[in-house]
């Protein structure tokens, strides 16, 4: 006698839904949350040293998944931030392998590169207290993935056609990353909080964007 044995589903990576909409959208919406856009100086810049580009942003895929893992690592017994920030995690880890895919195509090796000013000055500005933190922490992962996400909008239809395809795809996923973050800031503060926190770090962005930088990075400000 035969004896059927029943398959079980395997499980899905998540069944959270970010609502991420048409690209004109998203980007209307990242315009809509950022102060400032992105000046045509930095731009122009980055057109000029793509090299340099393509490898900070190695680096920031590759922090990005970083941030995620601690995150992780430190706040287990968050199952929503965990679920969110395991799918981040893949996704940044996927797009670091894509730019390296893409840096051997176009001949760019990989050099070290000192950080950009932004991600520090951000991230020295949270407040020490755990809870506080931890809200501190989402809201600058939703302003860091927001501005990703504004610099790909600026750069990808004056790019190589192989590049600005990629950065174009891009889109999506960072626009989603910052939905996610921000909606984990919800979770762990009322409304005002997050609003407060946000117009103080919204404020050291612009400041960021807005000033001269002396270094060229792919979040850096004005070029000197």
């Amino acid at each position: 006698m035969s004896r059927t044995i029943a398959c079980e589903k395997m499980p899905i990576t998540s069944n959270i839904v970010s609502k991420v909409a048409s690209i004109d959208v998203i980007v209307s919406e990242i315009h809509n949350f950022l102060r400032v856009t992105t000046p045509e100086a930095w731009v122009s810049h980055a057109l000029g040293d793509l090299d340099t580009l393509l490898v900070d942003h190695a680096n920031c895929e590759y922090k990005a998944a970083a941030t995620g893992m601690s995150l992780i690592t430190k706040y287990r017994r968050q199952p929503r931030l965990q679920r969110l920030m395991a799918r981040l995690v893949r996704e940044e880890m996927l797009h670091y392998e894509q730019v390296l895919v893409l840096m051997d195509q176009m001949g760019v090796d990989y050099r070290p590169l000192t950080a950009s000013r932004y991600v520090k000055t951000l991230r020295d500005a949270t407040r020490l207290n755990e809870n506080d933190r931890l809200v501190d922490l989402l809201i600058v992962g939703a302003i860091i993935e927001a501005r990703s996400c504004e610099r790909f909008a600026a750069l990808w239809a004056q790019l190589p056609a192989r590049l600005g395809r990629f950065y174009k795809t891009l889109l999506r996923s960072e626009g989603r990353h910052y939905q996610d973050y921000l909606s984990l800031a919800h979770e762990f503060a009322n409304e005002s909080d997050v609003e407060q926190r946000l117009d103080h770090f919204l404020g050291i962005d612009q400041t960021l964007i807005e000033t001269t930088d002396y270094e060229f990075r792919f979040h850096s400000g004005v070029p000197a």
